[in-house]
C-alpha cells in the first residue's frame, strides 16, 4: 500500500505539470496548422465582400468626377424643319452648331445655317449657299469667376479623397471586428486546453483514488469527491467547447475565397498567441499616434474635405449675388467655310451678330438665403471638427490607460498563477504525507485553473486593446 502511494501520487503530480492533452491538443504537432492574425488580415483584405465594397468607393468617385467633367464636353446640335401647305413653300430651315465650354467661363461657338421660304422671318434669311458663323459668349457679371459647372467639377475633384477616407474607415471597422473575433477564438481555445488538461488529470486521479480506496488506504467518500470534481470539469469543458465552436463560426464569417465563395476553417487549424505578448507603449509613442490621427484620421479627413466642398459652394453662392451680364459676338460669312478676309477689321465691323443680355433679381432673397445657409453649414463643419478632434484625443487616452492597466494586471496575474502552482504543489506534498485531502487538492487546482483562465482572458483583452488603439487612431493597418 505504501508502495502504491509512493508511486501513484508523484505520477499524478508529474502528469499535471506535464499538461496532459486530449487528442484535440495532442495533435498540436505537425498535423496542426496555425492561422496567425496577419494571415487572417491578408485573407480578409483580399477577398472579404465588405473589403471589396469599400474598394468600389474609389471607382464610384472616379465616375462621379467623370460625370462632373461632362458638363464641359463640347456639344454639337442640329435642327431642321420645313413647312409646305396648299402648294406653298412656307419655309425650310437648317441650323447646326458646335459649342465648346472653356474652363474660365466663356464658350466658343461655331455653326452653319441655311434657310429659305416665302414666309420665312426676314431676320432668318440667309444666302442661297448658307451662312456660317463663329464667335464667343462671355459672362461679364455672374459666372465670370465661377459658375455651376466649375463648382461641380471642383467639388467632384475632392470625391476620390473622400472615397479613400470612407474606404479606410470601413476597412478599419472590418479589421477591428476581425481582431476582436480572433482574440476571442484564441481565448476560448486556451480555455478548452486548460479544461481538457484539468479533466484528464481529474480522471487519472479518480482512477488512483478508487484503487487506493479499494485497498483501504483512503476513505470511500474520497472516491465521491474525486468523481464529483471530474464531472464538474467535464461540464466546464463542455461549456468551453460550445464557446470555442461558436468563436470558430464567427471567424469563418470573415473567411472568403475568390468569386465570393465562403470558406470554412479546417478542424486542425488553431489560433496563434503572437500579438498577446506585452508591447509597452510610451507616452511619446502615444503622442505620435495622436499626431498621425489628427492628420490622417478618416473622420477628420472627410470633415476637412467637406469643408473644402462647402467653400466652393460658398464662392458659387456669393457669385450668384452678381447681376447676369452676358455678351455674345458671332462673325458671319456666306457659305460653309470662313475665308481669311473674314478676320480683317473692316469685314468684322460689317458682318457680325452681337447680343447683350442683363438681368438682376430686385431682392436677391433666394441668393442671399443660399449664401447664409452655406455659411451656417461651414460653421457646423468647424464645430464637428472640434468635437471629433476632442473625441479622438479622449478615445486614445482612454484606450491607452486601459493598455497600461492591462499590462500591470497581466504582470500581477502571472504572479498569481505562479503562486497558485506553488500552493497546489504544496498541497500534493501534504497529501502524500497524509496531512491533506482530495478536497483541498481539488480546491487548490480550481484556484490554479481560474488563475490560468483569467491570465488568458487578460492577454486576450490586451490584444483587443492594441487593435482598439490603432482603430481609435484611424489606421488599423498600421497594427
Amino acid at each position: 500500500m505504501n508502495t502504491y502511494r509512493s508511486f501513484v501520487i508523484p505520477f499524478m503530480w508529474w502528469l499535471y505539470l506535464a499538461g496532459i492533452a486530449v487528442p484535440a491538443t495532442a495533435q498540436s504537432g505537425d498535423s496542426m496548422r496555425v492561422l496567425t492574425m496577419n494571415a487572417l488580415y491578408e485573407q480578409v483584405l483580399a477577398h472579404h465582400p465588405l473589403a471589396a465594397q469599400a474598394d468600389l468607393l474609389a471607382r464610384q468617385a472616379d465616375q462621379e468626377l467623370r460625370m462632373a467633367r461632362g458638363s464641359f464636353d463640347p456639344v454639337i446640335s442640329s435642327k431642321y424643319g420645313e413647312k409646305e401647305y396648299t402648294g406653298k413653300d412656307y419655309y425650310t430651315y437648317w441650323n447646326s452648331s458646335l459649342r465648346v465650354p472653356l474652363w474660365f467661363g466663356p464658350e466658343l461657338i461655331g455653326g452653319f445655317e441655311r434657310n429659305r421660304g416665302q414666309f420665312l422671318n426676314p431676320e432668318n434669311n440667309t444666302p442661297s449657299n448658307g451662312l456660317s458663323y463663329a464667335g464667343i459668349a462671355i459672362p461679364l457679371g455672374q459666372g465670370l469667376f465661377t459658375d455651376e459647372r466649375r463648382a461641380t467639377v471642383r467639388q467632384a475633384q475632392l470625391l476620390p479623397r473622400m472615397a479613400e477616407a470612407e474606404r479606410l474607415k470601413l476597412v478599419n471597422k472590418l479589421l477591428l471586428d476581425v481582431a476582436k473575433d480572433y482574440w476571442d477564438w484564441l481565448y476560448y481555445y486556451n480555455e478548452v486546453r486548460v479544461y481538457q488538461e484539468a479533466l484528464a488529470l481529474a480522471e487519472v486521479r479518480t482512477t488512483a483514488v478508487n484503487e487506493r480506496a479499494r485497498q483501504g488506504d483512503l476513505a470511500a467518500i474520497d472516491t465521491v469527491e474525486a468523481r464529483t470534481e471530474a464531472l464538474n470539469r467535464r461540464v466546464l469543458l463542455s461549456q468551453a467547447l460550445q464557446q470555442y465552436n461558436n468563436s470558430k463560426l464567427r471567424i469563418e464569417m470573415h473567411l472568403w475565397g475568390e468569386d465570393n465563395q465562403p470558406l470554412a476553417l479546417s478542424p486542425n487549424v488553431i489560433p496563434s498567441a503572437a500579438g498577446t505578448e506585452l508591447d509597452p507603449l510610451s507616452p511619446e509613442d502615444l503622442q505620435e499616434l495622436l499626431s498621425a490621427a489628427k492628420a490622417n484620421h478618416p473622420d477628420l479627413v472627410k470633415l476637412d474635405l467637406k469643408g473644402q466642398q462647402l467653400e466652393v459652394e460658398r464662392r458659387f453662392a456669393a457669385d450668384k449675388l452678381k447681376p447676369k451680364l452676358n455678351v455674345e459676338y458671332n462673325l458671319l460669312q456666306s457659305d460653309f467655310y470662313m475665308t481669311g478676309d473674314a478676320f480683317r477689321t473692316p469685314y468684322m465691323r460689317e458682318n457680325y451678330k452681337l447680343g447683350i443680355s442683363f438681368s438682376q433679381p430686385l431682392f436677391l432673397r433666394q441668393e442671399r438665403g443660399k449664401l447664409q445657409l452655406t455659411k451656417l453649414k461651414q460653421q457646423d463643419v468647424v464645430l464637428q471638427q472640434s468635437y471629433t478632434v476632442r473625441d479622438i484625443e479622449n478615445g486614445l487616452e482612454i484606450v491607452y490607460n486601459e493598455w497600461l492597466a492591462l499590462e500591470e494586471q497581466i504582470a500581477l496575474q502571472e504572479q498569481m498563477v505562479a503562486n497558485a502552482r506553488v500552493l497546489q504543489a504544496g498541497e500534493v506534498v501534504k497529501f502524500q504525507s497524509g496531512e491533506s485531502s482530495i478536497f483541498l487538492i481539488n480546491a487548490r487546482e480550481q484556484k490554479l485553473l481560474e488563475a490560468q483562465i483569467k491570465l488568458y482572458d487578460l492577454r486576450s483583452k490586451y490584444a483587443k486593446t492594441k487593435a482598439q488603439l490603432y482603430w481609435s487612431a484611424g489606421n488599423m493597418q498600421r497594427e
